[in-house]
């Protein structure tokens, strides 16, 4: 056997050496290699006779350390009903050595686990589920989980149905004499107490088999010492049935009284009203996790690629990096890359939220699902499968919708001892009423039912991943990508946003703001001139000038004799004239004459701008500003911020002059200039030790370790891959007006899981007290189980409800 293991602690060919000697010693090792250059070692090996953690114990005796790879899988849980069964699970999986993270979604019902796969495998963490009484399939497709959600929904209606069948007879039946409803004078309990026994039992027989699930999960989580909600409804179920069995074997024998004192009825009605409410319950997390789906129903199945010169379509799984596709009007994009022929407008509201369409010509990247609006052409694929933009965003929101906020710990901890205490407070309350109220054991029966019935911890576990999954995918829809139920929840809590000013306030690209003339000197006459000397140019000041000029369709001549000037401008010769285009210091060099421009200059460097003099042959004829241009929505969502109690400040590495002419123009008071890209997070970690929580905005490689430091980072989507990499949240549409939309959301949200966690918490405080018969005692109505089993299923339903509710949330648009 041949595996690869990363070495740590390296540093010269003695140091390889070394790790070669002490895994080839090691029994059973055929063959050991190490590339200081990779820091890998490549070990050949018996696997009778070795194995991998005891060559990684022979390199850590010789002093240095084994690098493990960090596997990450997801799995689907079945058999889970609450959050006491998450925790079980968690706990199972966790105790494998290799394993260092394993949370479980209950609304999800999935688990996804960071592992080390030469420690622990796949095969093993499916044996610490099933050995914890559930069942775990390794997730490979969101069309089996679709189908799977959709098979379970379907079979709860159905065994709802089924059971409603005979429920409803066996209800109508037991309590028909009590409220004067005719029956059957053969079924009456008085004529024929055994009829009337005998058929209730056979009656509720169906529904126990068809909710057999309840019992076999039940039991097998109570015997393993993890009780869960099943275990609870298993055991008041069975109490009802196993008396009411008793009480018929009575009547049969002769002590007919039992036949007004059988629970068949209570028995079925429980089962079937808790069948409704997990149907109800599916129905609800089907709809919790709608956005995902929709936005993987955008994914086109086919796409048009070009194969020996012809079009051929194939399914777009198929397609392969730098096939060349084609795209016409109205077809979705396939999967992402670079147009290579043609021009077209793309509606890619799908990625970024935003409805207008991108133009799109030769040299532009599309994207995966995207809408071809207008023009067709062709593009040269880049990224498929499971690297295309839109795969990667619904990766990232899955993560997030199965990762953890820091207040689901809470439920947790409550739910680890929620069921075991149930089970206590149930026998001790119909122990008491039985030795204390002069209660028959009849009555305490019906408490010990009622409050194992009631007291569901469904409820606690469904509060905090319902409103998540809601929270992100509402997020998603918005082209606000929230990586974890952390940066959720930290998100509410920011005081202090730092933005960084080029490519986040600015567009980040210069442009020609102003052209003054001198001298007779027209704009259009300034600008061709300019743009003629500035096309040999590669400077981005002088790209500016060239792209102004296209912009207004100026005609550029031609240059010659072109020089430049390093830290002045340059100097041309453009139809026969001599010019000079560059700084006031090139003006002063050239003994040219720039006095006339002075007031001017000084007002346009006030604001920020860098000017460029043009001069021709020895007369100054036009300043040119250029500057980073704010973008369209920044004022506006820097005061939404402030408007909030957010202080905004802004990060650059611009001088202060520039720096304090856009802070102006955008209402920021607080400004950190002149900070050296490596300077950044320490900027960062100085707003830290101000005891506020800070959120850092930014696009750019240099914003990395800032977005890092940051309580929250968040990247705007068009910025590189390392600072969304680096971020918590990506802002897919490039626009500051998603900050403060991510606040608002993680508001909403946070504030709809406390709503969630109280009413859960409330439902157990209120109800378990009455179950017990508090209310009883001091003359008021006792609760009947069947209630107290509706009342149960409607606490589930009810805190997915209130997570729903955030589909409807508005984001201020600007």
């Amino acid at each position: 056997m041949k595996e690869t293991l990363a070495i740590e602690g390296m540093t010269c060919a003695s140091c390889a050496q070394t790790v070669e000697k002490a895994v080839k010693k090691v029994s059973g090792v055929n063959e050991a290699s190490v590339n200081l250059a990779t820091e890998k070692l490549q070990v050949t090996f018996d696997e009778t006779q070795t194995t991998i953690p005891a060559i990684e114990q022979a390199v850590k005796q010789a002093g240095y350390g084994v690098q493990h790879t960090q596997e990450k899988e997801t799995f689907a849980i079945e058999g889970m009903t609450c959050a006491s069964c998450v925790q079980t699970v968690e706990k199972a999986v966790s105790k494998l050595t290799g394993v260092a993270a394993a949370p479980v979604n209950l609304a999800t019902e999935k688990m996804t686990v960071t592992f080390d796969q030469n420690q622990v495998t796949t095969q093993a963490i499916i044996a610490a589920v099933k050995a914890a009484g559930y069942d775990a399939k390794l997730v490979t497709g969101e069309d089996s989980a679709k189908d799977s959600k959709q098979t379970h929904t379907q079979a709860m209606w159905h065994r709802f149905i089924g059971s409603a069948v005979f429920t409803i007879p066996l209800l109508y039946m037991a309590m028909a004499e009590m409220v004067g409803l005719p029956l059957p004078s053969f079924l009456s309990h008085a004529g024929h107490p055994v009829a009337f026994a005998t058929v209730q039992l056979l009656l509720c027989v169906p529904v126990l088999v068809l909710g057999r699930s309840f019992f076999y999960t039940g039991f097998k989580t109570l015997a393993k010492g993890h009780p869960n909600m099943d275990s609870l409804v298993a055991l008041g179920t069975s109490a009802a049935f196993l008396y009411s069995l008793y009480g018929t074997i009575e009547v049969i024998m002769g002590s007919h009284q039992y036949a007004m004192n059988l629970y068949y009825e209570s028995a079925a009605v429980i089962l079937t009203l808790i069948t409704l409410g997990k149907y109800f319950e599916a129905v609800s997390k089907g709809k919790t996790s709608a956005a995902m789906q929709s936005l993987l129903n955008l994914a086109p199945k086919k796409a048009s690629v070009v194969k020996n010169g012809t079009v051929q379509e194939i399914p777009v799984d198929q397609v392969e990096l730098d096939d060349l596709i084609v795209v016409r009007p109205g077809e979705k994009i396939p999967v992402d890359g670079v147009i290579v022929e043609g021009v077209s407008s793309v509606d890619e509201s799908m990625l970024t939220g935003e409805s207008l369409p991108v133009e799109k010509t030769v040299g532009d990247e599309v994207v995966g699902a995207s809408l071809n609006k207008h023009g067709s052409f062709r593009f040269r694929a880049t990224k498929v499968g499971n690297d295309t933009a839109l795969a990667q965003i619904v990766k990232l929101v899955e993560e997030a919708q199965g990762s953890k906020a820091p207040i689901a710990k809470l439920a947790d901890k409550v739910a680890g001892v929620f069921v075991p205490i149930v089970i206590a407070l149930a026998l001790v309350s119909g122990g008491l009423w039985l030795f204390f109220g002069q209660e028959s054991w009849v009555f305490a029966l019906t408490i010990t039912i009622s409050v194992l019935v009631i007291a569901c911890p469904c409820a606690l576990g469904l509060a905090t991943p319902t409103a998540i999954m809601v929270g992100t995918g509402k997020g998603a829809e918005n082209g606000i990508l929230i990586k974890s139920g952390d940066a959720l929840e930290m998100t509410q809590k920011i005081q202090t946003v730092v933005l960084d000013k080029t490519g986040t306030i600015t567009e980040g690209k210069p442009v020609v703001t102003d052209v003054y003339g001198y001298n007779n000197w027209q704009e259009a006459d300034i600008l061709q001139y300019a743009a003629t000397a500035e096309e040999l140019s590669e400077h981005p000041l002088g790209q500016a000038i060239v792209d102004e000029a296209k912009k207004r369709t100026i005609a550029v001549l031609t240059a010659e004799q072109f020089t430049a000037i390093p830290g002045f401008g340059l100097r041309a010769v453009v139809d026969g004239k001599l010019l000079f285009l560059g700084n006031e210091a090139l003006m002063n060099q050239q003994a040219i004459d720039a006095d006339v421009a002075k007031a001017a200059a000084q007002g346009l460097a006030q604001d920020g701008k860098t000017l460029m003099f043009l001069a021709v042959d020895g007369q100054l004829v036009g300043v040119i500003a250029v500057a980073d241009t704010v973008k369209k929505h920044s004022r506006q969502a820097i005061q939404q911020l402030q408007a909030r109690g957010v202080e905004v400040v802004m990060l650059t590495g611009d001088n202060r002059q520039t720096a304090q002419a856009i802070a102006q123009q955008v209402g920021i008071s607080r400004v950190l200039s002149e900070v050296l890209p490596e300077d950044k997070a320490n900027e960062i970690k100085k707003i830290q030790q101000e005891h506020k929580r800070v959120a850092m905005v930014g696009d750019g490689i240099n914003d990395a370790p800032a977005l890092v430091q940051a309580d929250i980072g968040m990247a705007i989507g068009s910025g590189t891959d390392v600072a969304i990499e680096s971020a918590d949240i990506v802002l897919m549409k490039s626009e500051l007006l998603d900050v403060e939309k991510a606040i608002h959301l993680s508001q909403a949200t946070m504030k709809n899981i406390r709503e969630n966690l109280f009413w859960a918490f409330a439902y157990n405080v209120l109800g378990i007290p009455v179950a017990m018969g508090v209310l009883h005692v001091f003359g008021g109505p006792l609760l009947n189980p069947m209630i107290a089993g509706a009342a149960m299923s409607f606490s589930s339903v009810s805190v997915v409800l209130n997570a729903l509710r955030l589909k409807r949330l508005r984001l201020n648009r600007g």
